[in-house]
């Protein structure tokens, strides 16, 4: 990959490649790491979810632990989700949508499967 402008179809030009130092092997590890802990999240977060639904809309107490472990999930989900745009070069926006998407009930699944699809594509997975 170079940093100089490509020739798009249209003979405009394309904005300049980001240069990735990340070998493949390192990228697809990230990658994994980054889709088990997407879906993790994302099932965590639905059982948060239903902990909130059974507290407030049928009283129902002691299930107060499952917060703080989505919350520590949930950590590990953004680090593993920088430690994969790091590798891959996102750019600020595509990282925090896809950071953001841990917070929203089944948004996780969604994003995972966009963000796997682009990064295979682009780096030949």
């Amino acid at each position: 990959m170079t940093d100089t402008p490509q020739q798009s179809p249209a003979g405009t030009e394309a904005a300049p490649a980001k240069k990735v130092t990340a070998s493949p092997a390192s990228i697809k590890s990230a990658l994994q790491k980054f889709r088990v802990m997407a879906w993790i999240t994302g099932v965590w977060l639905l059982v948060l979810c239903a902990e909130m639904i059974a507290k407030y809309g049928f009283g129902v107490e002691g299930l107060e632990w499952i917060g703080p472990v989505h919350g520590a999930i949930y950590f590990l989900y953004f680090l593993f989700t920088l430690d994969l745009a790091m590798k891959v070069r996102w750019s600020l926006w595509t990282t925090f949508i896809t950071v953001l998407a841990g917070t929203i009930p089944l948004l996780s699944f969604w994003v995972e499967h966009i963000r796997t699809v682009e990064v295979r594509e682009r780096f030949s997975l």
